[in-house]
């Protein structure tokens, strides 16, 4: 067999080792502080996406949900007086509680109309009445949802002017 040779045993002069110059190593430190902060902006971009698509996804399921959720305020809304110890009405009503309060977690609120100021970023008007240049909204023909600062669907509204 052979020996193996121990590396320690070879000596190294300096002549022969490659020392880096100040000025390369000025060089290979600016590349290397241009990377980090190539890097961090990366995440960061990527981070904000992920954010971005995260929202993007939940304003179309709640759009999906909407009109389940319309329907099932017009049925509670028209529920006979004779059927409100009825269980299964209960039942509906729990369940649009309860998903009432799940839109809630997901950051979801409805939109705060009546009896307040007309705003067409918010409200969708569909008649106006009254004489005045005050318009408040009288009346919710159908909710509107927000998703933190974006509105997802704008309340329909009938508004009187003042």
């Amino acid at each position: 067999m052979k020996k193996n040779q121990n590396p320690k045993s070879q000596k190294i002069s300096n002549n022969q080792l490659d020392v880096p110059s100040n000025d390369q190593v000025a060089e290979l430190t600016a590349d290397l502080q241009r990377l980090q902060a190539e890097f961090i902006n990366y995440k960061s971009r990527v981070e904000s996406e992920k954010a971005m698509l995260s929202q993007f996804a939940k304003v179309n399921v709640v759009k999906e949900l909407l009109p389940v959720i319309d329907d099932l305020e017009r049925a509670l809304a028209h529920l006979p007086e004779d059927l409100t110890d009825n269980k299964w009405a209960q039942g509906a009503q729990k369940v649009y509680t309860r998903l009432q309060s799940q839109l809630q977690k997901m950051g979801v609120s409805v939109i705060l109309a009546i009896d307040q100021p007309f705003n067409p970023e918010l409200h969708e008007a569909v008649s106006a009445e009254g004489d005045g240049d005050h318009q408040v909204v009288s009346e919710i023909l159908q909710n509107g949802y927000m998703l933190g600062d974006t509105v997802i669907r704008h309340a329909v509204v009938k508004v009187t002017n003042k």
